[in-house]
C-alpha cells in the first residue's frame, strides 16, 4: 500500500489495538505520532467519537460516551492537565455557570 493511501486511511487508535490485532494473526501497520501529529489526531478522534455518539442508539450511547471521555482525558493530559484537574475545572464552571441538568434552551433576547 502506498504511503499516501496509508496516511489517508490512518487514525489514532487505543494503545492495545495493535496487540489485539496481532493476536488475531494480523500484522498491523502502525507508527508512533510525534507530539504535533498526536494533538491533531486527538482532535480528529474527538470529532469521530462525537459523531459516533450522535448516531448511536441508547444501548450503544454509553460506550460511545466512554470513548469520547477517554479522548477528552488524553487531550487534557496533552495540555498538561490530569483528569483530577480537569474535573476541578468542570466543577468550578458548574458552580459559576451551572450545568445542563435543567434542560434550559436559550432562544435569544428581548
Amino acid at each position: 500500500m502506498e504511503q499516501e493511501q496509508l496516511d489517508r486511511h490512518s487514525k489514532l487508535v487505543r494503545d492495545r489495538v495493535p496487540e489485539i490485532v496481532r493476536a488475531a494473526a494480523i500484522k498491523p501497520i502502525i507508527h508512533i505520532a510525534d507530539p504535533e501529529e498526536y494533538r491533531s489526531r486527538l482532535r480528529d478522534k474527538l470529532g469521530e467519537e462525537g459523531a459516533e455518539f450522535l448516531s448511536a442508539d441508547d444501548a450503544a450511547a454509553v460506550e460511545e460516551l466512554a470513548d469520547a471521555l477517554e479522548v477528552v482525558y488524553a487531550l487534557a493530559e496533552d495540555l498538561g492537565v490530569d483528569s483530577a484537574e480537569l474535573e476541578e475545572v468542570r466543577r468550578s464552571k458548574a458552580r459559576e455557570r451551572g450545568g445542563f441538568i435543567n434542560r434550559v434552551i436559550w432562544s435569544g433576547n428581548h
